[in-house]
């Protein structure tokens, strides 16, 4: 009998049963309240007059008005790099511990986010509320005796100046309570392998030796690790190794891009459950098996606001206009997708975090992520947003009878001088590009009424190419962007494509 199991299990239950709903609307003006609160006393406390804000009638409303939106280079620029010259109480109370970097999936550099105690905590009681929302899922006892694989980044953080620095993961399992390193997995000594490569081999070497029943992490990366144990050991699925393999946490980016690959490494069926963990905090997580939609978290330490997601608000570079209007919780409506803006307790005020995101059920506050804002193709009107192009793979995939996890696609000039939406699609199967492209541009044309007139107009057509996935893969690592929070870019500019075509053509990568 699993007893310390059955005992976790009764307290998850009793702890969800005796813990009320919150109301979303009030906890996020409490939120704010707190956190203006906070840091009115700082340079930019003092500087957007933090305080006047405070004493307003309609608090949030003035605070939208007085504070304008920062993207990562303008709130870099004008307030956060002053911490790197030692000084505090720039945008947060006293000075960060920990720098969260963040390539993200656009530009070259790291971007550099700082991390606050007071966010360390409230990931921490975001991660014992999702604990919690397992007394949703039917789950036996025996699942909360048996080990957890953390996969994210590598857990050495670089020391600088008076702080440390790595991606949020490792910063985040760096940071877990003690009474939860017997679970974790792949230890802290594994966890430290700063070679992605490296890392997933010790996992392989080490896997028979651990009773893994949940997994977290990205689904690209994870189904890399899964892949390398399952040759590693010769394996015909993970559950051969791993046979109480019952959940999976997935992370960074919707699961259902990678529902069919990830699925064909399985033994059985799993439990997946979303969330939604940026560098800049623990935003949102999947609380009940009736949807795969996840809750955002309104009453730790994250103010929400939301811009609808409408060409004449977005710039070329994928950040908002200065004028695009936005709205809180309590405006929100189904069908409309948003520009998601943040303002934190590590002093991120008002910012362009990147991604778009749709309400699914506005009295629990549950959404999905639909896509990113520099991945926006409004090139000659078509106007496709990510969860549509995600969902022409998953008609591919139906379709073609194939597996397809990571594409990229760049609008731009033939030698004809027509736009084409040009398509590179990852899959390993003998599929007849023409075909698919011809089958992408009906559904597209089906299902988004600005693409059909665009392909009537300035859009000539699809010009689709078929590579190996792990051309994507090698091209993350060519850049320096393999494993740990790494998304692969859904849309690229003009300049970069040709960059990655040029990578494609040198290794004879085309089909």
């Amino acid at each position: 009998m699993a007893l310390f199991g059955n005992i976790i299990k009764g307290l998850i239950d009793f702890k969800g049963y005796i813990t009320n709903e919150v109301d979303p609307i009030s906890a996020q003006q409490e939120v704010l309240k707190n956190m203006l609160t906070e840091a009115q006393n700082t340079e930019f406390g003092k500087y957007y007059k933090f305080k006047e804000i405070l004493n307003a009638e309609n608090m949030e409303e003035v605070f939208s008005n007085f504070v304008p939106y920062f993207d990562y280079n303008k709130i870099n620029e004008e307030w956060w790099h002053r911490y790197h010259k030692g000084e505090e109480n720039i945008t947060w109370p006293g000075a960060p511990k920990f720098f969260a970097l963040s390539s993200g999936t656009t530009g070259k550099t790291s971007k550099r986010i700082p991390i606050s105690d007071e966010m360390i905590d409230a990931i921490k009681q975001a991660g014992i509320r999702q604990i919690v929302s397992l007394s949703n899922f039917d789950f036996e006892a025996d699942l909360f005796e048996k080990e957890i694989m953390m996969l994210g980044s590598s857990t050495n953080l670089k020391q600088r100046e008076n702080f440390e620095e790595g991606e949020i993961s490792g910063i985040s399992v760096k940071n877990i309570p003690f009474w939860f390193r017997n679970y974790y997995k792949p230890g802290e000594e594994i966890s430290k392998i700063e070679d992605w490569e490296e890392r997933i081999q010790a996992i392989a070497e080490n896997a028979e030796k651990w009773d893994i029943g949940a997994i977290s992490g990205i689904p690209t990366w994870i189904e890399l690790m899964l892949k390398r144990v399952i040759e590693h050991h010769n394996l015909n699925n993970i559950h051969e190794i791993w046979p109480n393999f019952q959940v999976f946490t997935s992370g960074g980016v919707a699961f259902g891009s990678y529902e069919k690959s990830f699925n064909a490494l399985l033994g059985h069926p799993i439990t997946v459950i979303d969330t939604y963990f940026a560098s800049e905090g623990f935003i949102a997580s999947q609380t009940r098996p009736e949807t795969d939609a996840m809750q955002l978290i309104v009453d730790s330490g994250i103010y929400y606001e939301f811009v609808p997601f409408l060409p004449e608000y977005i710039q070329e570079d994928g950040s908002l206009n200065k004028n695009a209007p936005s709205i809180t919780l309590k405006d929100v409506q189904l069908n409309q997708e948003y520009v998601l803006i943040v303002s934190t307790v590590s002093g991120a005020w008002r910012y362009e975090i990147g991604d778009t995101i749709e309400f699914t059920d506005i009295e629990r506050a549950e959404i999905k992520i639909t896509g990113r804002t520099k991945f926006f193709l409004n090139v000659a009107g078509s106007q496709l947003s990510v969860n549509k192009m995600d969902d022409a793979m998953k008609q591919i995939e139906s379709e073609f009878s194939t597996q397809i996890t990571e594409y990229t696609v760049c609008a731009k000039r033939a030698e004809d001088g027509e736009f084409y939406h040009y398509w590179y699609i990852g899959t390993e199967d003998e599929v007849d590009a023409e075909k698919v492209s011809e089958s992408i541009d009906a559904y597209l044309q089906s299902v988004n009424k600005n693409y059909k007139v665009a392909r009537g107009k300035a859009l000539k057509g699809l010009k689709i190419k078929l590579i190996p996935t792990t051309v994507f893969h090698e091209w993350n690592a060519e850049n320096k962007k393999k494993g740990g929070q790494v998304k692969m870019e859904k849309v690229m500019s003009e300049k970069k494509f040709g960059k990655f075509e040029e990578f494609c053509n040198n290794g004879n990568a085309i089909k």
